[in-house]
């Protein structure tokens, strides 16, 4: 049988075609996500090998019009701010090549007022804490080179404090494990240099025969037991287990994730 053609241009077209809609009721309740919407349509182009299919100085107009007084930056205009849509912003500016568009001394000022004495870092000023905060702040401020404008040692404790037994990691101290937030966890590790220093082979291998797990007969990945398979979860569950070298790979059937991939109707969980 021959397998399906990537349809490239009709990818492109349906980016490019995003910001296009604003005369339908979707695309003003989907405010919150403007702004990640941009990175992950900017990212999606770059694996598609056309970077330039997004204008980049109306990219760059409209990610600094998502800018707060503060210095974070929020999902649109006049939203407010949150470590995630900082993230996102600076990730793009990072993409395009136009980091010293920010001004970056007032971002990682509001990124390091996020972080809470034991580590953790809240996502906003309204104090929801959670392991995906401290992946966003650290992120970020690696990409400013900052990560001395907080403290990498009490995050990477913190982060480590939400290890389970089963070997996953949960948004806070004994929460439920999730690919998501193993992911993140992860992440905050690799960027924080502290993964090896952290966690040993044997727990690394028992986390990554729980993300090996996720895989259902379909071919795709849900993000904890129980639940039903989705795009999201396939991506950060095999993500996860890049972060740690690869580990279980082999035990994740690809052929299976590209087949569930092409014809995906999962729901998030």
């Amino acid at each position: 049988m021959t397998p399906p053609i990537l349809q490239t241009s009709a990818h492109v077209k349906y980016i490019q075609t995003l910001d296009t809609h604003s005369d339908r009721l979707d695309y003003h309740l989907t405010t919150h996500l403007r702004l990640s919407g941009v990175y992950w349509g900017l990212t999606a182009l770059h694996l598609l090998r056309h970077p330039t299919a997004l204008p980049r100085p109306a990219t760059i107009a409209f990610v600094l019009s998502c800018q707060h007084p503060s210095g974070g930056f929020g999902a649109s205009p006049a939203h407010d701010p949150h470590l995630l849509y900082t993230l996102s912003a600076i990730q793009i500016l990072a993409t395009v090549d136009a980091l010293d568009a920010l001004d970056a001394d007032k971002t990682v000022r509001y990124i390091a007022a996020r972080q809470t004495p034991d580590g953790c870092f809240t996502g906003d000023e309204w104090g929801e804490k959670d392991t995906r905060f401290i992946y966003c702040a650290l992120n970020a401020l690696s990409l400013l080179r900052r990560l001395d404008a907080v403290d990498v040692d009490a995050a990477m404790a913190y982060v480590m404090r939400c290890r389970n037994p089963d070997g996953g990691f949960g948004m806070a101290p004994q929460a439920e494990s999730h690919a998501g937030q193993i992911f993140t966890c992860l992440g905050a590790l690799r960027i924080g240099g502290a993964l090896e220093r952290l966690m040993s082979q044997d727990q690394i291998n028992v986390l990554g025969d729980w993300l090996c797990e996720r895989q259902l007969p379909s071919g795709g990945l849900n993000g904890r037991p129980e639940k039903l398979e989705d795009v999201c979860y396939s991506w950060l569950g095999v993500g996860g287990l890049a972060l740690v070298g690869h580990e279980g790979l082999e035990e994740v059937d690809p052929v299976l994730i590209c087949s569930f991939l092409r014809c995906d109707g999962g729901e998030a969980g």
